[in-house]
């Protein structure tokens, strides 16, 4: 049985235990008890009940041969083909310069896609203060850098009960003349090549170990004794940095060799990828442990956050460029990166991945990935309010995603006129065809007009998002500020850093020199 089947049973096996854990969790001690919801389902059946939603519907299968399978048939994919009008503010005027774009039109756009789709930043968001863990001289083939390993702690002294630190790590070419751009990418954090102790070094680090493990457990000597050269800790082998490379290199090769650093941001550290979670990390702290209400920010605004604190520290290095940093991810890090870079102006480039639904494929669009995938299991990306767009029944009736008041094209237009490229594999290579490759084409072509609006490129094509279609495969879009590009991989932008790198690097005015 598909999972969102069970919600109206959920909404009524849970109603009374979710009572009682938020009761529980308003005690009388000094900081409430946080709530703690085992699974998804109870934060979403809780969420329901908030929202007055009685029953969703259930979202569809990526197996084309189950009974519920997605859409995949065009003549049927957009019941609602015609968007809501970038250049029409809600009072019926039309946008006819860049000033009423900032003043009017783009601040209704984001009042609207906060309250309806990603969530509200709390005002009382706590501050970060960075600590730079570890410090490390590395080669990354043949290219020397230095990695620091650094830990943003959030200020959680009005809530001890729930710690947030955020990963990041930071790894800068040395062979080049600074001050480099640098590109955040969503990951987990990692030393890309770590400096070992030398081989005298290792010596003093085997005899203390040794010495170390017979006092714990005298028996051991006989084993020492019985192989002394034996060493328990030994080097790994040296990387022969002038031997020929094998293969493509990796996507942080290319930045470097480019004269560009990068840094890893750990989205985990910052907020959980579940439901469950929604109680734990900044969400939660914000909360003191509670659930959230409807408007409130869901995991994606929460990763784009964590990005801007990353951001605030790279803004405090010398060695960065911090007017030319972009942000990067694929599928759900694709989204939140389209998110992060609309919504906080500092970033000056985005590499969005296949990004689907929740990024920037249109949410009216029916095909593949639906509003109802979002509204059920992924709904903890989301802003609640944004469940009600897949009620099947509800205190205010039904809705789906033709009642959204917004869609991605706005968010893409939210980026502009900054560097946006958008970047989809091919279905038969693993960007399997639930992302609707097409539905973003079309949000990225209609975005266009605020780019031209604003003084810059656009695809180069047509606004008419109906008509206009995909560009052949490896033929990208590029010569505007707004790009797209097919590569002919999977679900990956890696094949796409070869022409995003030069891109962004040509259009922010960055050309590599050597110290």
């Amino acid at each position: 049985m598909n999972k969102l089947l069970l919600l109206p049973i959920l909404l009524g096996l849970y109603s009374s235990s979710i009572a009682q854990k938020v009761v529980e969790g308003s005690g009388s001690g000094k900081y409430p008890a946080p709530v703690e919801f085992k699974t998804w389902q109870e934060d979403h059946a809780h969420l329901m009940k908030m929202l007055g939603v009685k029953s969703l519907r259930p979202g569809p299968s990526g197996n084309e041969s189950a009974p519920n399978h997605a859409n995949y048939d065009e003549s049927i994919a957009n019941p609602c083909p015609e968007l809501p009008d970038l250049l029409t503010t809600k009072s019926g005027k039309k946008v006819t310069n860049a000033d009423m774009w900032w003043k009017v039109k783009r601040p209704e756009l984001v009042e609207d896609l906060e309250r309806e789709v990603y969530g509200k930043l709390p005002a009382n968001i706590p501050g970060v203060s960075w600590e730079l863990v570890a410090e490390d001289r590395e080669w990354v083939g043949r290219i020397p850098v230095v990695a620091k390993q650094l830990t943003g702690h959030v200020d959680n002294s009005a809530y001890p009960l729930i710690n947030v630190d955020i990963k990041m790590m930071l790894v800068l070419p040395t062979n080049v003349k600074g001050p480099v751009p640098v590109l955040m990418m969503f990951g987990r954090p990692s030393f890309p090549s770590p400096s070992q102790p030398s081989q005298e070094e290792m010596d003093v680090l085997n005899s203390a170990f040794k010495k170390m493990m017979i006092e714990n457990d005298p028996s051991l000597k006989e084993i020492f004794d019985k192989y002394p050269a034996y060493q328990p800790v030994t080097r790994l082998p040296p990387v022969n940095r002038f031997a020929p490379r094998q293969g493509e290199p990796s996507r942080t090769e290319e930045l470097l060799e480019a004269g560009w650093g990068y840094c890893t941001i750990d989205p985990a550290s910052i907020q959980a990828d579940d439901g469950s979670g929604l109680t734990k990390g900044i969400i939660g702290l914000v909360n003191k442990g509670q659930p959230r209400s409807p408007e409130q920010w869901g995991a994606l605004r929460a990763w784009a956050w964590g990005a801007a604190r990353g951001l605030d520290y790279l803004e405090t290095d010398a060695a960065v460029d911090a007017k030319k940093v972009g942000i990067e991810g694929v599928s759900r890090y694709g989204k939140a990166t389209l998110v992060t870079l609309a919504f906080e102006p500092r970033f000056a480039v985005g590499l969005i991945g296949s990004s689907g639904k929740g990024g920037t494929t249109l949410h009216r669009r029916v095909f593949g990935e639906a509003v109802e995938s979002l509204t059920g299991g992924e709904y903890h990306w989301m802003a609640g309010n944004y469940v009600k767009y897949g009620a099947s029944e509800a205190s205010f009736g039904s809705k789906t995603g033709c009642d959204l008041p917004v869609d991605s094209h706005e968010m893409l237009a939210l980026c502009a006129p900054r560097l946006t490229y958008v970047s989809y594999g091919i279905p038969e290579k693993g960007d399997a065809k639930w992302l609707d490759q097409k539905g973003s084409y079309m949000a990225t072509v209609a975005a266009g007009t605020i780019f031209k609006l604003l003084g810059a490129k656009d695809l180069g094509v047509s606004n008419d998002y109906m008509k206009e279609e995909m560009p052949p495969v490896l033929h990208g879009l590029t010569d505007g500020e707004l790009a797209w590009r097919q590569h002919d991989g999977g679900h990956t932008d890696a094949p796409n850093f070869k022409d995003f790198i030069p891109w962004a690097s040509a259009k922010l005015g960055y050309q590599k020199s050597n110290p």
